[in-house]
């Protein structure tokens, strides 16, 4: 149940970390890897061979590496903030601490949430049941969306992508259940099957809401049948990559115009923003279609998909029966996942989602001290320095797009560790009598506090992520990285180690987000954050080349069976990863000139130690069933292909590890990438 849609454009790394314990960690461990591999045959495996057989994954997790091992450190130091404040009732009414508090305890209180069953949501239920006509219909799915629910499409405040400065709203397709348009297209055997297993799920579902199992079996082909639609009308995930196709500003009449048979005017005012002046249509024919469905499917139809997607949104914050079927489908069909985390960990990663900065705010002050900003700071402005003098150095960019390019980079804003502002959760009504409320509660509050945005001046002080959030970003419309408190801790920073572990682990991550920038969706914005053609004609056809060349090679990857990577679906993020990789080498020759390191340690040297460092990032083991989704749905390739499939484009690894023509390792000249 979550109202903050951020399919924008907004690059994530999607990695996880830890705090204080994790220091104590050797910075790069030989026996983790596996010396009866050829670094010139698999470099990952090499790097982290021992590691992978050692570390199987947990019943609870898809995916088990050096990333969620230590955020499992991370969620030990967060759980006691929260028991803290949990058994604290001392706190006045209304601070943070008492509604992190309260929110937490609410969620542990498993006896009463047992007794409750759905009583707590009912009047929701009762709502959509009361439903008698297609004006109350439209009125529903703007109350569903304002607590959280997906309820046909999403509404949202974001800037707008031609005047970065101000905020609009914006329309996005959604309505899905299953993870994504295709697997309700294909045609493929394992697509029919797991469609067979959703609406299984489904039909379980309304069964816990009461209705026999021939009602909920109806109901459950209602629901694909109405989603099978909307999955029709949706963009593909590669489409979506294009920031011109979803750009269609247009005011509310012209909307009206476009979906005749749904009353915009009305939903607008429903939803609190009766006047949104122009919105961003992302998807015309999406919502096109929405239209049509209101005219074309039948009152009872559209209640039953809406009534299906309010109890999955709230499905994991009931009794167990329904966080039993709901992890059935979602954790151990979809992902694999052989055990549900325990509550104490369920319950506080809702609690820190929905009070995101109230709990954010404490973890900086018990675990990041402000030296570790400065430290983070300084390795950022190195980084920034390496990558501007890679830009001057690019022999295939004109120099009229080489200054424009500098420009946009001296204009990268950055933000690290946590906010100057925080967020004010004074609004938000936050109680120990019911946990599934506080969410539904906490969920209208963001929506409400999102559309407040609309028609104002962009808060670029804001942030995306909480401190504590194990990851980072670059955001094209602010043209800024940015950079969470709980990433800035081993591995990817350690005080304790040589420069060599650090610029081939945090300085990748600092390079990869710079390099957002430049990547193919990046490079569209210009230096405030406006979608902007500030390329010449000739240059932009020599970067799609080089591109394609690094598309090409990722789509010639097969992790697993028949499923290879979409070279095309990845190209950002391996653009990013090989932009991150030349950055930070760089930068770490410039600090190895003015702190010299030892020659070797443990047997390599600082150059082979940069590559074992970033080998070691992105190893893990991962099940079959959350590969394959992932490969399907994510942007990112997987961590093996994330390290050999780019060291195989940089000469420097080549001069590191002795690879030559012969060796799986290498490539020939003429296919090695090199783009920034």
């Amino acid at each position: 149940m979550r109202c903050g849609f951020f399919i924008l454009i907004v690059f994530f790394l999607v990695i996880g970390c830890s705090q204080k314990k994790s220091a104590k960690m050797k910075p790069l461990d030989p026996a983790n890897m596996d010396l009866t591999v050829s670094p010139t045959e698999d470099f990952y495996h090499f790097a982290n061979g021992n590691w992978l057989k050692n570390n199987p994954i947990p019943p609870e997790y898809s995916r088990w590496g050096s990333f969620e091992y230590l955020a499992e450190k991370n969620l030990k130091d967060l759980r006691t903030i929260l028991e803290e404040a949990a058994t604290d009732t001392t706190k006045p009414k209304g601070s943070n601490l008492r509604k992190i508090g309260d929110f937490y305890a609410s969620g542990m209180d498993s006896a009463k949430i047992e007794a409750e069953g759905i009583q707590p949501i009912r009047e929701e239920l009762d709502r959509i049941e009361a439903v008698k006509s297609k004006k109350e219909l439209q009125e529903a799915m703007a109350h569903l969306q304002s607590l959280g629910t997906n309820a046909g499409f999403y509404f949202f405040s974001a800037q707008d992508k031609k005047n970065s400065g101000m905020m609009i709203g914006w329309l996005y397709q959604g309505g899905l259940g299953l993870p994504d348009r295709d697997y309700y297209l294909n045609k493929d055997e394992r697509s029919k099957h797991l469609r067979e297993k959703y609406v299984a799920h489904v039909t379980n579902m309304f069964k816990l809401l009461g209705q026999s199992p021939e009602q909920a079996a109806q109901s459950a082909q209602t629901v694909m049948k109405v989603e099978t639609r909307l999955a029709k009308a949706s963009m593909t995930r590669l489409e979506q990559r294009n920031p011109v196709a979803t750009y269609h500003k247009m005011p509310v009449k012209k909307l009206q115009k476009l979906a005749p048979d749904f009353d915009w005017t009305t939903y607008f005012q429903n939803v609190g923003v009766a006047h949104p002046g122009e919105i961003n249509v992302a998807q015309p024919e999406f919502f096109k279609a929405i239209g049509k469905m209101m005219r074309q499917i039948r009152l009872k139809a559209w209640k039953t998909y809406l009534c299906w997607q309010f109890i999955h949104s709230a499905a994991d914050y009931l009794n167990t029966a329904f966080i039993n079927e709901n992890f059935d489908f979602y954790g151990k069909t979809l992902q694999g996942k052989e055990e549900l985390p325990p509550r104490w960990k369920r319950v506080l990663r809702e609690t820190s989602r929905d009070l995101g900065e109230a709990v954010g705010q404490i973890y900086v002050e018990r675990f990041f001290p402000p030296e570790a900003k400065q430290r983070a700071l300084e390795m950022v402005m190195n980084l920034k320095a390496a990558f501007r003098e890679r830009i001057k150095k690019v022999d295939w960019m004109s120099e009229k797009t080489r200054q424009k390019a500098l420009h946009k980079l001296d204009a990268f804003n950055v933000k690290i560790g946590y906010p100057d502002k925080w967020k004010d959760y004074s609004g938000l009504e936050i109680t120990r009598d019911s946990y599934v409320m506080n969410t539904l509660r906490a969920a209208n509050f963001e929506f409400k506090r999102e559309l407040a945005k609309i028609g104002k001046p962009v808060d670029r002080s804001e942030w995306g992520l909480t401190p504590q959030t194990v990851n980072a970003y670059y955001q094209p419309f602010m043209n800024e990285i940015v950079f969470p408190a709980a990433i800035l801790q081993p591995p990817f920073f350690n005080a304790e180690a040589d420069d060599a572990v650090n610029y081939g682990a945090m300085g990748v991550v600092i390079g990869h987000e710079m390099t957002h920038g430049f990547d193919d969706q990046g490079r569209q914005f210009d230096e405030k954050g406006n979608l902007n053609d500030w390329w010449t004609k000739e240059d932009a056809e020599k970067f799609k080349a080089r591109a394609a060349l690094l598309a090409d090679e990722f789509d010639h990857f097969t992790p697993i069976d028949t499923f290879h990577i979409n070279g095309k679906l990845t190209l950002g993020e391996n653009i990013a990863d090989l932009g991150g990789l030349n950055i930070a080498y760089d930068a770490l020759q410039k600090a190895l000139k003015e702190h010299p390191q030892p020659k070797k340690i443990d047997g390599f040297t600082p150059e082979q130690r940069f590559f074992l460092s970033y080998a070691q990032v992105w190893r893990n083991n991962i099940r079959k069933e959350n590969l394959i989704l992932r490969l399907k749905t994510d942007v990112h390739s997987p961590g093996e292909f994330r390290t050999n499939g780019e060291l195989m484009n940089l000469p420097a690894f080549y001069a590191a590890f002795g690879v030559k023509e012969g060796d799986k390792m290498y490539l020939p000249p003429e296919k090695r990438v090199k783009i920034w």
